[in-house]
């Protein structure tokens, strides 16, 4: 594991992300979810222009974490938290916490008063009820993983 101390965070709109920032968050994604995870899915699916971003950058300039805040309207009725990764050789290191932290964090001062819904894989539903949100639907498939819904209000 990398040194984990510093941490950055940038939320950033699609048209805000340089190239390189771009490219790194996609192998991210791809690197996390398509390799590590082995699930084949169409990760670039419209909805990053429609979404604020989330970098996670250690002092080095590496993205350690990373996720998605799609706006109201275009994955379901609330903003939603999605494409929550953070870097194998970060893990264990508090990144995940921290991201989803800042995420909700934004995401409830860009959109007030809103509940946030996200697409949890079932496995996490621990992490993800300690940060306050509720198991919304019974699990279904997502693409290969089980999921559940869960809500923040």
């Amino acid at each position: 594991m990398k040194n984990p101390q510093t941490k950055h965070w940038s939320w950033l709109k699609f048209s805000e992300i340089s190239a390189d920032a771009m490219y790194d968050l996609l192998k991210l994604r791809q690197d996390v979810f398509a390799l590590e995870q082995e699930c084949l899915y169409p990760d670039i699916d419209g909805l990053d222009r429609k979404a604020w971003h989330v970098l996670g950058g250690d002092a080095q300039g590496n993205l350690c974490a990373y996720s998605r805040v799609v706006w109201p309207g275009f994955r379901f009725d609330e903003p939603s938290i999605g494409r929550v990764v953070t870097s194998q050789e970060y893990r264990l290191a508090g990144w995940g916490r921290e991201l989803m932290q800042f995420s909700i964090a934004q995401t409830q001062q860009t959109f007030p008063g809103a509940a946030i819904r996200i697409s949890a894989q079932a496995q996490l539903e621990k992490f993800y009820l300690s940060l306050g949100f509720s198991v919304v639907s019974a699990p279904y498939d997502e693409d290969g993983i089980s999921h559940i819904e869960m809500l923040l209000l």
